[in-house]
């Protein structure tokens, strides 16, 4: 769908796409444009996703997460993976055996052959290319199935923080979300994509040289099995513990980096405005170096490790050459079974010092999927019955029966609330903060659950009907209105992205929003900077208030939508209300009492009930608590107009 030629000249072709370049919204240089012409050309079509959001999670999506599962789901790529992976280790330490028989065949006096050193030679090149060959397609394979599993992953995580309850994201960190979807995931892309398949590769070539070593001399390899071995299993097992405690705190840590910064980010204006620089610096720093202190200690712990375990193979080879020289000596071992026994030596120490390594990375990655594996084991507070039924075409009449609410145990917020409202009628909630008019709101939408008692909508309770059924025939405003990535278009469609653009253009002009159009540089494929912050605050929420017309909604839920904006904005958009309203069952959260009059019907509320119902003009007349803000806010206003 595009936009163009509707309102304020903007240019045919679809969103974003300037007529001109220079512009304040990242346009297309005219010398690149004949090239980016020709690379969207070139696109290929790309099928429709096949990708179907459920709000109940599918059974696969239940089972917990771990790596053995994430890796299954893909087993030809894993078995050809691990069959390289054999090879490899096979192949890769024929050399030393090679070497054995040349200087045994063929360089020993007595015994020499330069036929056997040159096909011992063609023997060796042949194992070291099959191995490079192995490798190569290896980590061909690798790749490939880190990519795929990552994109699961991803995928998996992204869809569950999607049917997540909004108390979820109230309690939880931004940063804290975020560190989850970006540093975890990238550290499990690391372990998959190398470090998993270099950890066993190594474990294995651990394997084959251990074997070779008896099959060399069992006297020496039981000798090195006895000195070195036990003592390379304590240093591990010291380790793995170690480095365990050491990844929880540095994953804790970039978490808390990550949610120091976003806090900082969003809220910069807040902090220019109050001289908090300094301070949040000071913060920052404290932050970061509680994450600098969590991987000092995890570089301690391998600066331990590491050339510990160099200096105990150090002082195993130099024992092994004393028993292996006097054994040569006495005739008792071939100088060709002697030398190939220390290079297998050598090799088997190589390992080692690489599993060090990769040991890190492992450890990385299965601390990140701890920390995945939480949130994704984190069960929606407000969840679908499995049974749910859709919810027919409502005519909008929503009933409170005896609902009661809190968010925290003991610390209700409201209390036995019984509250009818008759389709097409406009009932406005006032009253002092922390009353619980926005909750009330919040339950109709079904954000949360009461705690006792029910809502219903023409009958229904909402627990019982699918929440797309139920959120596709409500229509939310909310206080501070909520601009993505994208054009002014994309957004005022953002509900209904299959709208057409008359109906879009029906939209703009019916809640006023037309004149602000036509000031854009490109009308409706004006860019939308990030959560709309060049735009004024009545501009945002004319567009949001244009998004909830377009969704054509039974239900209005209209959180304080005139709160924060000057006087002209707000007179605009209360004529927007008007048009929006019509019609319709709606709920308006007031802050001005100007918003609470135009509604049928006021509901007072304080201390988590509805201590006052009735119209302006009943609830004036009868002279309680809203006769009392009544008369205020006019002697306020008579005030403010004599100044």
């Amino acid at each position: 769908m595009t936009w163009g030629g509707g309102f304020g000249g903007g240019p045919p072709g679809g969103f974003g796409r300037p007529s001109a370049p220079g512009l304040p919204f990242a346009g297309i240089p005219t010398e690149l444009q004949t090239r980016v012409d020709g690379l969207v050309a070139s696109e290929p079509d790309h099928a429709a996703s096949s990708l179907v959001f459920d709000q109940n999670a599918d059974e696969s999506e239940l089972r917990r997460l771990t790596l053995t599962r994430l890796l299954t789901k893909y087993p030809g790529m894993l078995v050809l993976s691990g069959l390289l992976i054999v090879i490899i280790a096979v192949a890769s330490q024929a050399g030393p055996k090679f070497t054995e028989i040349a200087i045994n065949k063929g360089m020993v006096p007595g015994h020499t052959s330069f036929r056997v050193v040159v096909v011992m030679a063609v023997a060796y090149l042949i194992s070291v290319t099959v191995a490079a060959i192995a490798q190569r397609f290896q980590a061909q394979v690798g790749g490939r199935l880190a990519a795929w599993v990552m994109n699961d992953l991803r995928v998996k995580v992204f869809a569950h923080l999607q049917r997540l309850s909004l108390g979820f994201f109230t309690d939880e960190k931004a940063g804290v979300i975020m560190s989850r979807m970006t540093s975890d995931i990238e550290n499990l892309q690391q372990l998959l994509q190398d470090g998993l398949a270099q950890l066993v590769l190594q474990g294995l070539t651990m394997v084959v040289i251990t074997i070779i070593l008896f099959t060399t001399d069992v006297r020496l390899a039981f000798i090195t099995v006895v000195l070195i071995i036990p003592a390379l299993v304590g240093a591990s097992i010291w380790f793995t513990r170690a480095s365990e405690r050491g990844y929880d705190k540095v994953r804790d840590g970039i978490a808390d980096v990550l949610t120091d910064l976003s806090e900082s980010l969003h809220g910069v204006r807040i902090v220019t405005a109050h001289n908090r620089q300094r301070h949040n610096v000071i913060r920052h720093r404290n932050v970061v170096g509680a994450y600098r202190d969590a991987n000092n200690y995890t570089g301690h712990i391998n600066a331990v490790y590491g050339p510990g375990t160099q200096l105990l193979g150090v002082l195993g080879q130099a024992v092994l050459l004393a028993v292996g020289g006097t054994m040569v000596l006495h005739h008792t071992l071939s100088i060709g079974a002697l030398v190939a026994f220390f290079l297998y030596l050598n090799r088997f120490f190589q390992p080692i010092q690489l599993l060090v390594q990769q040991y890190n990375t492992y450890q990385q990655g299965q601390s990140s999927i701890t920390k995945l594996r939480a949130l994704c084991d984190t069960e929606p507070e407000v969840r679908e019955s499995p049974d749910a039924s859709t919810l027919p075409p409502i005519e909008g009449a929503i009933v409170f029966e005896d609902v009661s609410f809190a968010y925290l145990p003991g610390r209700p917020v409201l209390e036995n609330v019984d509250l009818a409202m008759a389709p097409g009628e406009t009932v406005a909630f006032v009253g002092p903060t922390g009353a619980g008019k926005s909750t009330m709101a919040k339950l109709v939408t079904r954000f949360y659950d009461p705690t006792s008692g029910r809502v219903t909508i023409d009958g229904h309770d909402l627990r019982d009907v699918t929440m797309h059924s139920l959120r596709s025939q409500l229509g939310v405003v909310p206080q501070e209105p909520f601009l993505f990535a994208g054009t002014i278009g994309e957004n005022i469609s953002f509900a209904r992205p299959e709208a057409s653009e008359a109906e879009v253009a029906e939209a703009v002009e019916r809640v006023g929003l037309t004149e602000v159009i036509e000031r854009m540089p490109h009308g409706l494929d004006t860019v939308v900077h990030e959560r709309g912050q060049t735009l004024s605050s009545g501009e945002r929420q004319l567009i949001a208030l244009a998004r909830a017309f377009l969704a054509h909604p039974r239900v209005l839920v209209l959180d304080e939508a005139t709160s924060n904006l000057d006087l002209h904005s707000e007179t605009k958009i209360e004529a927007a209300l008007d048009v929006l309203l019509e019609n319709r069952t709606a709920i308006l959260i007031a802050h001005r009492l100007s918003t609470a009059m135009r509604a049928d019907r006021i509901a007072v509320t304080d201390d988590g009930r509805i201590i006052e119902l009735g119209s302006h003009a009943e609830l004036v007349a009868a002279g309680g608590r809203y006769a009392e803000m009544y008369e205020t806010w006019v002697s306020q206003a008579e005030a403010a107009a004599h100044d």
